[in-house]
């Protein structure tokens, strides 16, 4: 087995797992795992509802399923963390979904986050999983930049927005850390956090980087250890 994260796109923009790929930069260290970052041809070119959700969901257990022999970890890059359960049984290895793992990091850096959607049908599939959580309370509020996965390339437009409404964010909602809410705002975030003096959080990073540590250390689940 090679020590190897595969990180899954599970939509068919290029750009989006290519920006993803590009904010992995920081986790590619020298004797680390490999750090590989795929999409899926076959997905919708971006998740927006939930009928996107049950589209991708067996193709990402059929992605983990085809690699698991030569990956020690699957991370699945979209904010909705669609399939994780079905994908947390095809494999004995550590899965980790970018919204689980974004809002841990962010409650790791402050009392209460908010988080940036993409589109505002998206947030209530946001708050039905944070309340699965159990993480109602943490949650400062969402709000939508109003652009689909596809548009965020527009990177005039979509700075500006996210901008304005991580300030939103900060100021109405008293949010103190920020949580991106889709993967294909990743190369945005140095620049929100230095215009909003806020923490902020890509989430794929953060997915990443916990991955890594399970890998590592040799974390594993209850159900995993008694297999």
């Amino acid at each position: 087995m090679g020590e190897r994260i595969l990180v899954i796109n599970p939509n068919s923009t290029e750009k989006v797992t290519q920006g993803i790929a590009e904010a992995m930069a920081p986790l590619r260290l020298d004797g680390g795992p490999e750090i590989e970052c795929v999409g899926l041809e076959q997905g919708p070119p971006g998740i927006e509802n939930e009928g996107h959700v049950a589209q991708v969901t067996t193709l990402i257990a059929e992605r983990i399923r085809a690699r698991d022999n030569d990956c020690a970890g699957f991370v699945i890059a979209c904010y909705s963390d669609p399939g994780i359960a079905l994908a947390r049984e095809t494999t004995k290895k550590p899965v980790l979904g970018i919204a689980e793992c974004g809002m841990l990091t962010a409650m790791t850096l402050g009392q209460k986050f908010g988080v940036i959607a993409i589109l505002d049908r998206s947030i209530p599939r946001h708050l039905r999983y944070i309340g699965s959580l159990g993480w109602t309370d943490r949650l400062a509020g969402e709000r939508a930049i109003g652009l689909g996965v596809t548009e965020l390339s527009d990177e005039g437009r979509t700075l500006t927005r996210m901008i304005d409404t991580a300030k939103l964010l900060r100021d109405q909602d008293r949010a103190d850390v920020i949580v991106m809410g889709c993967a294909g705002m990743a190369r945005y975030r140095d620049r929100v956090e230095q215009a909003v003096g806020l923490p902020v959080v890509e989430p794929t990073q953060a997915a990443v980087g916990m991955a890594i540590g399970r890998v590592r250390l040799g974390w594993r689940t209850r159900a995993q250890m008694a297999a």
